[in-house]
């Protein structure tokens, strides 16, 4: 018998390992993150994120005129350092001057008026008092007590009037006034005039831009960050902030964090106060913001 050999298939199963990669969700471009995937979880732990961020202040404004007239006076240019309440530029007050003068003789008029009559009506008072005693005496008549009591209700009624005008006249010099407070333009807080925008002899009318100032500090950012850092970012947090202008590296600390995400953009608000020192930044200046996430 022939001997033949008995081939046995053994079907050795092939298992092809292969790397599945997937696309991320596209980042806002300011965002730059770091990210590192452990293999058996495949679960990502960001480690750190870059975003782009205007430093700003707080107090910045222009300053508006509160009433129309011509500029007078420039005390202030551009680049100015300034303390709050600082005269900035007046606005000319002559025709306003006189008029407040006019209605402060007619306040110190009408109150002179009133003490007259105050003073009458105290001799009236006195006069009924000694008129009622001689009307129990017999020695004066039911008319002339009447006459009396008549004289006295007619000063007290002036003395009211005169109560009245005076109040009125005092509040008319009070406007008066405050009209001549807007003529005297004023740094609403510390800070920087940035930018002048009239001249001397120029007419303004009510709410035309006088000057912009600007604080200098404290110095703030504010950016968004993805909602997938959510958790990731706390207040009080520190972080890294750099300029394309200098090559230092300042510190920021996280001060506020909003609790709501933007569904359109998939971002939550985020603002930092610059740690001193901070020289050589000034508002304005675009800084890149290097976040650590919270462990």
């Amino acid at each position: 018998m022939k001997s033949g050999c008995a081939l046995s298939l053994v079907m050795v199963p092939v298992f092809l390992l292969a790397g599945c990669s997937s696309a991320k969700p596209a980042m806002p471009v300011a965002f730059a993150a770091v990210a590192s995937a452990t293999p058996s979880t495949e679960q990502r732990t960001y480690q750190a994120m870059e975003v782009s961020a205007p430093i700003i202040v707080e107090n910045q404004v222009d300053v508006v005129a509160q009433r129309e007239g011509m500029v007078e006076n420039i005390a202030v240019e551009a680049g100015t350092a300034v303390h709050k309440g600082q005269l900035l530029a007046t606005i000319d007050d002559r025709q306003l001057t006189a008029e407040r003068d006019a209605a402060a003789a007619k306040v110190k008029a009408i109150a002179a008026d009133g003490k007259n009559w105050e003073a009458a009506q105290k001799m009236a008072e006195l006069d009924l008092q000694r008129d009622e005693e001689m009307f129990k005496a017999d020695l004066l008549t039911q008319k002339q007590l009447d006459h009396s009591r008549t004289k006295l209700v007619g000063t007290k009624f002036e003395v009211e009037r005169e109560k009245e005008n005076l109040a009125n006249a005092e509040s008319a010099l009070r406007a008066l006034e405050l009209e001549l407070e807007k003529t005297k333009i004023v740094a609403p807080f510390a800070g920087l005039v940035a930018r002048r925008y009239i001249r001397t002899g120029q007419h303004v009318a009510a709410n035309d831009k006088l000057f912009w100032v600007t604080a200098t500090k404290p110095l703030v950012l504010r950016f968004n960050v993805p909602e997938l850092y959510a958790q990731k970012v706390k207040p009080g947090q520190e972080l890294t902030v750099t300029t394309s202008a200098s090559s230092t590296h300042y510190r920021a600390a996280i001060t506020m964090v909003s609790p709501v995400i933007d569904p359109g953009s998939g971002t939550f608000d985020v603002q930092a106060k610059l740690l001193a020192p901070t020289d050589g930044l000034v508002p304005g200046m675009t800084a890149t913001v290097i976040l650590k996430a919270a462990k």
